[in-house]
């Protein structure tokens, strides 16, 4: 299972860790060992370390020094929300804090093993941050599947609040996309003859498809290829560089191959056609207030749940 990660306060961590074209490695104290236990969550407890360790982090995302209260309560609540996700299965693995862990990294531009010398060397532990940071999981998780419908943003008053705030235009004219993606899968560690031999595949492929239905028909049957179920995306949707390639490419057929992590990719241009889109304004109101009930929800659900926690100070 794997659930986007909200990274409000975790861009400021990003930024606070990168400098320049760079990141900067700036030697730091290397963190005690205590482990004397200062409470007990629901029969779980948090030490002496714990709070050093999520001090540490704090600090660094916020460039303040935080109270020992402060962060106490913010490890009570990462307890709570992980015991309530449980009871409704949500449960992120190892391997989706890994991917959050290597997604951060990858937004920084550095590699994990450097994201993870870099947390060292500011004296905290790249564990302190993965449990941050599966707590948020398993919290944005919960909240929007047990109140999906409570933080659902109505047209209507999208459109009035566009109105009273500058009485902007709601849509402008747009282009709607849909399309398939194609993968000629090019196994990692494979040499550089092989994904040649396959990016030539790919400009044969280009040149014989001539329709969506075409390219179903081969990459369905062609060996270490995949086609994709069809996606359909706006203008708003798409950052500019791929709707030029878009807008290049005929109806019907593939765009120029890209080397990705999973081999040659295109993508079968099935439809191009004018449409109304929602203008940027409207889109920067609806996400605000989306935001604006996802935090009010969240406060008063987490208030809740701690309220029935089991709280013990040693």
């Amino acid at each position: 299972m794997t659930t986007p990660l909200p990274v409000h306060r975790l861009l400021r961590f990003a930024l606070a860790l990168t400098v320049g074209a760079g990141l900067l490695l700036i030697g730091g104290t290397t963190p005690s060992r205590a482990q004397n236990i200062v409470l007990m969550v629901n029969g779980e407890p948090i030490t002496d370390f714990d709070i050093e360790q999520r001090g540490r982090l704090d600090e660094l995302v916020s460039h303040k020094k935080p109270s020992r209260q402060e962060i106490i309560n913010e490890l009570i609540d990462d307890k709570v929300k992980i015991k309530e996700g449980k009871k409704y299965g949500v449960d992120p693995g190892p391997s989706d804090v890994e991917g959050s862990y290597s997604g951060m990294a990858s937004r920084m531009r550095i590699t994990p093993d450097q994201l993870t010398k870099s947390l060292e060397m500011k004296g905290i532990r790249p564990e302190t941050l993965k449990s941050r940071m599966r707590s948020e999981m398993v919290w944005t998780s919960l909240v929007r599947g047990r109140y999906k419908e409570r933080l659902q943003v109505g047209e209507k008053d999208v459109a009035d609040k566009v109105q009273a705030e500058n009485g902007e235009k709601l849509q402008v004219e747009g282009t709607e996309y849909k399309m398939q993606p194609i993968v000629l899968v090019v196994p990692r560690g494979s040499a550089d003859a092989t994904l040649e031999a396959r990016k030539k595949e790919a400009e044969l492929y280009r040149s014989r498809v001539g329709s969506c239905d075409e390219a179903n028909s081969l990459f369905r049957s062609t060996p270490n290829a995949a086609i994709r179920d069809s996606v359909t995306k706006t203008t708003a949707d798409l950052p500019e560089p791929l709707r030029k390639v878009l807008d290049d490419t005929p109806v019907g057929h593939l765009t120029p191959p890209e080397v990705t992590k999973q081999g040659i990719e295109m993508v079968v241009l099935c439809s191009r056609k004018p449409t109304m889109i929602d203008t940027p304004k409207k889109r920067e109101i609806r996400e605000k207030m989306y935001v604006e009930k996802f935090e009010k929800t969240s406060k008063s659900y987490l208030a809740e749940i701690r309220k029935a926690a089991m709280i013990e100070y040693r």
